[in-house]
């Protein structure tokens, strides 16, 4: 336990997503941790190199422009950024995707786990969003496997998962008050407006006010807790995992 004037161990909040934009509804979430002085690593499955928004211009164009734009997104949140190679529209939740972010787990070893979630197959949602999902939440299962992550360590340490909030799940929501980052999301916003034609800023904070109403604040971001208490916080990390006790000491099947 931390004693009172003591400083309490950098944690890592691990932001897994399909393609650079995904962030957008996750900024508050973000820059709570780091202005809290905690750690945040920023990880995209592909490239989205299939936008129509940068025109007619060749794939390796694209694929390079898209990175850029992740890099500078990386700039604005003060957040570390990692890319994987899976092919934009081609996500696919099987096991050797999940052993592949298994891999950036057991690297990254995060505190906490923030994704896409299961609610949004309601609706005209990108599949690869969905998968992404699904493949997170399987790879924090597979980093405890030393066989699976060798020579990595593998990852023990529970690590609670967030997801964006759909209006259908079952789990409770978890919202954090976004009007302090303001500015770094429509800084971000504008980003992306600049590059892909993204909607105007307006839009966004519209969506994030129209949370915060049912929160009683200016603006919020909301999210599924699968693991922890619902309720208002000023951050996603620390958090009280409920139910789920730490893992033991694994020894024979170590060697399995």
């Amino acid at each position: 336990m931390t004693e009172p004037g003591q400083d309490r161990p950098q944690q890592t909040l691990l932001v897994a997503l399909a393609h650079p934009d995904d962030e957008v509804g996750m900024v508050a979430a973000m820059r709570a941790h780091v202005e809290r002085g905690g750690r945040v690593v920023l990880l995209w499955l592909t490239r989205g190199e299939m936008t129509e928004a940068l025109g007619p211009v060749p794939t390796e164009e694209i694929i390079r422009r898209r990175t850029e734009h992740g890099r500078i997104a990386g700039e604005i949140l003060g957040v570390e950024t990692r890319f994987l190679e899976f092919p934009d529209t081609g996500v696919h939740a099987t096991p050797e995707a999940a052993a592949r972010v298994a891999c950036v787990i057991a690297e990254v070893q995060p505190d906490a786990v923030l994704t896409w979630g299961d609610a949004w197959r309601r609706g005209l949602r990108h599949p690869d969003h969905q998968a992404t999902g699904k493949i997170v939440r399987d790879a924090i299962t597979l980093a405890r496997i030393k066989r699976v992550v060798d020579p990595l360590s593998p990852h023990r340490r529970p690590a609670p998962v967030f997801t964006y909030r759909d209006r259908h799940s079952p789990f409770p929501a978890v919202a954090i008050d976004a009007a302090p980052y303001r500015d770094k999301i429509r800084e971000l916003a504008l980003h992306y407006q600049r590059e892909l034609e993204f909607p105007d800023p307006e839009w966004l904070e519209e969506r994030l006010r129209g949370i915060g109403r049912r929160w009683d604040l200016e603006m919020a971001e909301e999210f599924d807790a699968w693991e922890t208490r619902g309720g208002l916080v000023e951050s996603l990390l620390p958090v009280e995992i409920q139910g789920l006790p730490d893992h033991p000491e694994r020894t024979r099947e170590d060697t399995l």
